[in-house]
């Protein structure tokens, strides 16, 4: 015997109200900002706000991005114009540039960047508010399932959560899609329709088209189903994440500067095969990367399980690399090797950036680095490692290889290659912040330039 649907949420201004006042205790007076599509979705949602202005002294404005992915989306964004004028609210738009396709594919780095550029529109104790809905919701849940996913995908989207200075709402999630569409129907509302919703070629759009529709006809409350198994797997991924934290404080290895979020391969051996794989994809999602698959995290694992000769290893995935370095676990984003040929001159006075290598700029110090005096009149040129190297540190009376340097400083292998050196008149002057040749070190009462180096690592996902 066939199951009959259950009779549909209706959604409201009041039912709204009741959602983000009392239910999540959001104050009366909040700033919401809505990420506005001029999409049917989003336009609900802008609308039923409009009319909690009358009741509540909330502050509204609109968010429009533009990610020039199709030809109409300047016009999109005029229609939001009309749109927020008529409701009289503050709008704005915002262009993107969508980068890292091959890292993310185009959907993914599309999202990103979108949320990317929503984050830095967000002050601190506002709120983002976006229109997903149960459909979405559901669709998520059969995509993440289909795609192997483990509790975290599952959970699909929360409807509340941090987010840049302030939170992350979906209000929405409660409703289906023919609920809002009742609701744009009923108050005459004009959106636009993206024709890529159509088509097929997209994964979400299948699912949505042809995958969806099939099963309601024999699980009609399915898209009400999946949304609750949502919730019950985002109950255990917070009990997971409870157990990763646990396991992260006694996993961590000494603080660096650089690397703070850096893993102890000693105490996650001590743990069981899945607190380990548990707290490796906790650790890597608290730093923004996106979670290798089970063989690599597999691979991973029986890499650190062992003492290589080498003591270094390393996996990589579209998101990232992770190092094995002695008794570090380390991850850095995936980047081109910079061009071993490179041979730039700098005038020290401007910060110089250069590519897969990362930022460079100088310091005055009193004799700490690089002696003023000595390079004056001497410009300087950034090269990197070619191999052979020799460098004579202040105090010492022979040269040492640079690659003797490194092995004994810890230097790490993903740093080696990407290490700026820096010449004057072919005469190796410094390497890096970390070493300066004797010739031209500072006396301990001279005026000096220090050098700063920020790797490419670490300014990846900064402005």
């Amino acid at each position: 015997m066939e199951s009959t649907r259950k009779p549909e949420s209706v959604f409201t201004p009041e039912t709204l109200a009741t959602q983000l006042f009392q239910h999540w205790r959001i104050p009366i007076t909040a700033t919401f900002k809505v990420a506005f599509s001029a999409g049917m979705d989003s336009h609900v949602l802008l609308h039923a706000l409009t009319g909690l202005r009358q009741l509540y002294p909330i502050s509204l404005s609109a968010l429009y991005i533009d990610h020039g992915l199709q030809p109409q989306s300047m016009a999109w964004g005029e229609h939001g114009a009309v749109v927020c004028r008529n409701l009289s609210v503050p709008y704005s738009v915002h262009r993107v540039a969508i980068t890292a396709i091959p890292r993310y594919g185009l959907e993914a780095a599309a999202r990103r960047a979108r949320y990317g550029q929503l984050a830095k529109l967000l002050n601190v104790g506002e709120f983002l508010l976006t229109a997903h809905h149960q459909d979405d919701q559901a669709e998520t849940i059969l995509l993440q399932m289909l795609r192997g996913a483990g509790v975290p995908g599952l959970a699909a989207m929360p409807p509340r959560a941090p987010f840049g200075h302030g939170e992350l709402l979906r209000p929405l999630l409660g409703y289906s899609r023919a609920s809002l569409h009742a609701y744009a129907r009923r108050h005459a509302l004009n959106w636009v329709e993206d024709p890529s919703n159509q088509d097929l070629r997209w994964r979400r759009n299948y699912v949505r088209k042809e995958i969806l529709p099939r099963i309601e006809q024999h699980w009609p409350d399915a898209p009400q189903v999946l949304a609750r198994a949502a919730m019950h797997a985002s109950d255990a991924l917070e009990l997971l994440d409870e157990v990763a934290v646990a396991d992260l404080a006694d996993s961590r290895h000494t603080t660096h500067d650089r690397y703070p979020q850096t893993l102890s391969v000693a105490a996650v051996n001590r743990l069981t095969p899945a607190r380990q794989r548990n707290l490796l994809r906790y650790w890597l999602r608290i730093q923004n990367y996106l979670v290798p698959g089970t063989q690599q995290l597999d691979e991973l694992l029986r890499q650190i399980s062992t003492e290589s000769r080498s003591r270094h290893a390393r996996i990589q995935w579209g998101g990232g690399e992770v190092w094995r370095y002695r008794d570090r676990l380390v991850a850095v984003p995936r980047l081109p090797q910079p061009d071993a040929s490179m041979d730039v001159p700098w005038n020290m006075t401007e910060t110089l950036r250069l590519p897969s290598v990362g930022r460079l700029h100088i310091e005055s110090s009193c004799g700490s680095g690089v002696s003023r005096q000595r390079l004056s009149a001497i410009g300087l040129r950034v090269r990197l490692r070619q191999g052979g190297e020799y460098l004579r540190l202040p105090g010492r009376v022979h040269h040492h290889a640079l690659k003797k340097l490194l092995q004994n400083a810890g230097v790490p292998p993903w740093e080696r290659s990407r290490l700026p050196l820096f010449y004057a008149n072919d005469e190796l002057v410094a390497v890096a912040d970390r070493w300066v040749s004797a010739d031209y070190a500072a006396r301990p009462d001279e005026p000096a330039l220090r050098i700063v180096w920020e790797p490419s690592f670490g300014l990846e996902n900064s402005p």
